[in-house]
């Protein structure tokens, strides 16, 4: 085997894990400063809810879709490559944000942001993995990670919050533009390269069934959510989405070099964290979406107060990381992952009770019990997910299950988004008539938030209904915010029962990907 391809795994390993949670941080930072900027964003750009679905979806899609293939290349024409490439990717998108004057220039922004991040999340964790050979000293290592996963979550929200207290919202893509490229210049002389273990190819066909699957299927939710699901644009997209989805499984079941190897499902350890990696991504990712709408529309805090409140949530999450990271080796991940999503369902039924006169103190404790279940889930998840298939396999498992992850996030805020926007609006002209709105004022509020969305009613001068109308416009909200709630619960319940049920302590070889034509390396058989 090329040592030129195959340097030794223990070199530049600090410069590895510095530079790997660096970069893993500057893409995940659009996350949580565009959520908590969205009622600002929606302001001065006059987006409807299902737009600014689209702005948190464009930047997460690229990232679903492009994922598995960025994670190939890495492994194919070397991983150093493919992580400069992703930071000139965030710097661009972030320019491309920050000059934006309309909602689709921010969506295109938004969406090359993403494709960086995409190259960044595969890649960073492989070229952890490979540094890190054993998996017993690998785990904390990817703790390292996922807390710098969690950290642009944490301090994402108080970014956006003091800068939108003196500038305008566009000012939050300033920060990676420098990051990135000062992480880009410090990777071209201190980051180790290197590559899979043996040859792989790009997966041009199953790419494409999965771009298209993804991407349809994330515009048929949002549309629908927004026009209903009966247009005809929502159902071609539902069906070719679907369509996509089963091509996809064809093809990865035929190709001799695989983009995902569903090999990797016959792990139940693996099966068990990609249902949790959707789950907790569709409900964190679509609960910042709703919250952050919730103390705009609701509470009308600006967005330095509702970056308090959000960050109870992701700082939680941050700190709870670091004892779980070490308790990894003392309790078995099943334990840790399923306390956390029972946590997390806890925490979303109590945000149920809350309304527009809940007090900040009434709030910390249910966020601070998301948070606390959000860090006990997302560091084993990760880890087990890698430590679930073989060495030579860790590069494909961390992609597979980023990628999954992904695949929740965009769905998150669509699905949510749906829900919060279908149900607001079915409650809305009985809680107008509830409020004392007279029936002419009240069937124009109805009229402009269907055309609008629920934040265009906010900008109405409706004479002396105004603050009747308002109140009824919060207490249908909060309705429609509730069915989200318990939705995500019980997808977290579901979760947590699929943990009990498949996710069991690592013991013995986990099974190999099929590829009937190729030897295994002693190499490869000692690293697994």
């Amino acid at each position: 085997m090329n040592s030129a391809t195959t340097p030794d795994p223990r070199s530049g390993r600090a410069a590895t894990l510095v530079l790997a949670c660096l970069g893993v941080f500057v893409a995940y930072l659009p996350v949580t400063t565009v959520s908590v900027s969205l009622p600002a964003i929606q302001r001065a750009l006059g987006a409807s809810t299902s737009e600014l679905s689209w702005v948190s979806d464009a930047f997460v899609l690229p990232m679903a879709a492009l994922i598995l293939t960025t994670g190939v290349w890495g492994d194919v024409h070397g991983r150093k490559k493919v992580f400069q490439a992703g930071m000139a990717f965030c710097a661009l998108g972030a320019a491309i944000s920050l000059l934006s004057g309309s909602v689709q220039a921010l969506w295109v922004g938004q969406a090359v942001s993403g494709i960086g991040a995409a190259a960044l999340l595969p890649t960073t964790l492989a070229l952890i993995s490979h540094a890190v050979p054993d998996h017993r000293e690998r785990g904390k290592f990817i703790g390292f990670w996922a807390m710098s996963l969690t950290a642009p979550l944490a301090v994402g929200p108080l970014i956006a919050g003091a800068l939108l207290e003196h500038t305008a919202w566009r000012w939050i893509f300033l920060l990676p533009i420098p990051l990135s490229a000062v992480l880009l210049a410090v990777a071209a002389f201190g980051l180790p390269d290197s590559r899979a273990p043996h040859g792989r190819r790009l997966d041009w066909p199953g790419q494409i069934a999965a771009a298209v699957a993804v991407t349809a299927l994330v515009y048929g939710v949002i549309e629908g959510g927004a026009d209903g699901f009966g247009e005809p644009a929502v159902i071609t997209a539902l069906t070719l989405g679907a369509v996509a989805a089963v091509a996809f499984v064809l093809v990865e079941l035929r190709s001799t070099g695989p983009m995902l190897d569903l090999a990797l499902f016959r792990s139940p350890a693996f099966t068990a964290t990609a249902l949790v990696a959707v789950v907790s991504f569709l409900g964190l990712i679509g609960f910042f979406f709703v919250l952050s709408l919730y103390f705009g529309l609701v509470q009308h805090l600006s967005t330095m107060q509702a970056a308090l409140r959000l960050v109870l949530v992701s700082g939680t999450s941050l700190v709870a990381g670091l004892p779980v990271g070490r308790l990894m080796h003392r309790i078995s991940p099943r334990v840790l992952i399923t306390s956390g999503l029972v946590l997390v369902a806890a925490a979303l039924f109590a945000m149920t009770g809350v309304d527009a006169h809940t007090s900040y103190a009434a709030l910390t404790w249910r966020l601070v019990l998301l948070g606390l279940g959000m860090g006990a889930v997302l560091t084993p998840m990760t880890a087990s997910a890698v430590s679930a298939v073989p060495f030579h396999l860790a590069g494909m498992a961390a992609a597979g299950n980023n990628a999954i992850r992904q695949v929740g996030a965009a769905l998150g805020p669509a699905v949510l988004g749906t829900l919060l926007t279908a149900r607001a609006l079915n409650a809305l002209p009985e809680r107008l008539a509830d409020a004392g709105v007279p029936a002419q004022t009240g069937a124009r509020v109805v009229d402009t938030a269907r055309e609008h969305g629920l934040g265009a009613v906010a900008g109405l001068d409706l004479g002396p209904a105004t603050g009747q109308a308002l109140t009824a416009l919060s207490d249908s909200f909060l309705d429609g915010m509730r069915l989200c709630l318990l939705v995500s619960a019980g997808l977290a319940l579901l979760a947590a029962l699929a943990c009990v049920l498949l996710l069991k302590s690592p013991s013995g070889a986990a099974p190999r990907a099929a590829d009937p034509g190729r030897p295994v390396p002693e190499a490869e058989r000692a690293a697994a």
